[in-house]
């Protein structure tokens, strides 16, 4: 019985954006424990989850460009429905 090998794509990029992320998270943290202004609080954390936000983005384009593709590629129709009903599932988590 051979099982079918998935190959994820690659987010290893997403690594240092997500290192940046965790900086301004923590500088963050930093102005809360000064007891910085809220409005420069407010401005950070906005900041950061842009960044975020970002990275997700990315994460979801190489999804599509790579195991959305694959699928339609495959011409196997489970496949296909399956990966058009995550996507739908993610899109509608993401509004």
């Amino acid at each position: 019985m051979s099982e079918k090998i998935t190959k994820h794509p690659n987010h290893a990029a997403e690594l240092a954006r997500l290192n940046r992320a965790i900086g301004q998270l923590e500088g963050i943290k930093k102005m809360i424990n000064e007891e910085r202004y809220c409005v420069d609080i407010l401005m950070q954390l906005k900041a950061a989850r842009s960044a975020v936000k970002n990275i997700e983005m990315n994460v979801l384009e190489r999804h599509m460009q790579m195991c959305l593709v694959k699928a339609g590629k495959s011409g196997d129709d489970n496949e296909i429905n399956s990966k058009v009903d995550e996507l739908t599932k993610l899109i509608k988590n993401f509004s």
